[in-house]
């Protein structure tokens, strides 16, 4: 059973693409043909991921491709203590063959009991490693047939044959993958794009006009020195999300967290228009994260928890985009007075007392009505600047 052709087809295939649907799609189809009887392929695992544990990826004849995302939790963790993979990996096996018509089948693995009910006969599991060093320590293939007799000798050394070939290809595509996800979990999904398309050295940039959104949570020094470590970083987690995740739904992007904030930004494509939609939904992320964190104060209030109210600064300005730092230690960014003024602005937020201050180049761009707050003094500037906020509505 001469397989040369799918060896070689995959190696194509994986130079040219990190498409892993019609890797594994190909990679089926052509088994069949072969006459290697798989009914279902499953190549699952491990995720580099803050909200994943791992993925699976499947294959059953007649029915095409679907993907899982497994998910961290209690049942998650259950299912994969019940799972073949985890027996293997546990006695350090990396094959494992289970007949699913069998009445002695063990109750211990609800997959195959599954598989069993849905026609599966023969059942077969390759483990394979990879070099260590991250946590993507390898995957795990296996194939399932409904032929009466199951796999032959021939079909299994078929398989075995041209394996190294598919797990090498997912290997490739998969830290192709967990790069780009984990440069973007890290850096945001902008900023990595630019550094994986080759902005990496030092002092490479560009002058961007960009809407500056800058948050601080008040009184979090002061709580940090009270309260038990790991629950102050749940608890600034909790904050983070209400007062970040209107950001990327506005097209934003967080820069950078400082300490018990951050700094976002959302460049503006055409700074001549006005006004600006790009000031529009920045201010709209500042006013849905505010409106979101007061209601998580709500509910901690009523727990008897600590509360963290939020101020939030909106600026424009022209910023420097791109790599700061040392010669090997770098970090992209955006530096410029426009970002040294929006900290300044948001350190009068107490002083003027309100949470929301609206600067006056940004209040210049802004279609949305404000109100006034006054003037402050600015270092560095030669005259007093006007700031805003929104209006109680």
């Amino acid at each position: 059973m001469d397989l040369t052709h799918l060896r070689r087809w995959i190696a194509e295939h994986a130079t040219a693409t990190d498409d892993h649907d019609t890797l594994l799609s190909g990679f089926c189809e052509t088994l069949v043909e072969a006459g290697i009887p798989v009914w279902r392929v499953s190549v699952m695992a491990p995720a580099l991921d803050p909200t994943l544990r791992g993925v699976s990826l499947n294959w059953h004849a007649g029915e095409g491709m679907s993907f899982i995302a497994n998910a961290y939790g209690a049942d998650e963790e259950s299912d994969w203590l019940l799972s073949p993979v985890y027996a293997l990996v546990e006695t350090g096996e990396t094959f494992g063959r289970w007949r699913l018509d069998a009445p002695e089948l063990e109750a211990d693995f609800p997959v195959l009991q599954a598989l069993g009910a849905q026609g599966g006969v023969d059942y077969v599991l390759h483990i394979v490693a990879f070099a260590p060093g991250t946590a993507l320590q390898g995957i795990a293939v296996s194939f399932c047939t409904r032929e009466a007799a199951g796999f032959s000798a021939a079909h299994l050394s078929a398989i075995a044959d041209v394996l190294p070939f598919l797990t090498l290809a997912i290997a490739k595509m998969g830290l192709a993958h967990t790069f780009r996800e984990v440069s973007a979990t890290y850096l945001g999904r902008s900023t990595a794009e630019r550094i994986l398309n080759g902005q990496i050295r030092r002092g490479e940039g560009r002058a961007v006009p960009a809407a500056i959104l800058l948050t601080d949570l008040r009184g979090f020094t002061a709580l940090a020195d009270r309260v038990d470590p790991a629950d102050m970083v749940t608890w600034l987690n909790a904050h983070f999300d209400a007062l970040g995740d209107p950001v990327e739904r506005h097209g934003g992007e967080i820069l950078k967290f400082l300490g018990d904030g951050f700094l976002a930004i959302f460049p503006v494509p055409d700074a001549g228009t006005l006004p600006c939609p790009v000031c529009g939904a920045a201010l709209d992320a500042a006013i849905e994260g505010l409106a979101a964190n007061a209601t998580l104060n709500d509910r901690r209030r009523a727990a008897g928890l600590p509360e963290l109210a939020a101020e939030c600064v909106v600026h424009f300005g022209t910023v420097i985009y791109g790599n700061v730092g040392t010669e090997r230690r770098l970090d992209f960014t955006i530096i410029g007075r426009a970002v040294n003024e929006a900290s300044r602005i948001e350190s009068q937020c107490a002083a003027l007392g309100h949470d929301l201050l609206v600067s006056e180049a940004f209040a210049e761009r802004c279609a949305r009505r404000l109100e006034p707050v006054g003037t402050i003094e600015l270092r560095g500037l030669s005259r007093p600047m006007r700031v805003w906020t929104v209006p109680d509505e």
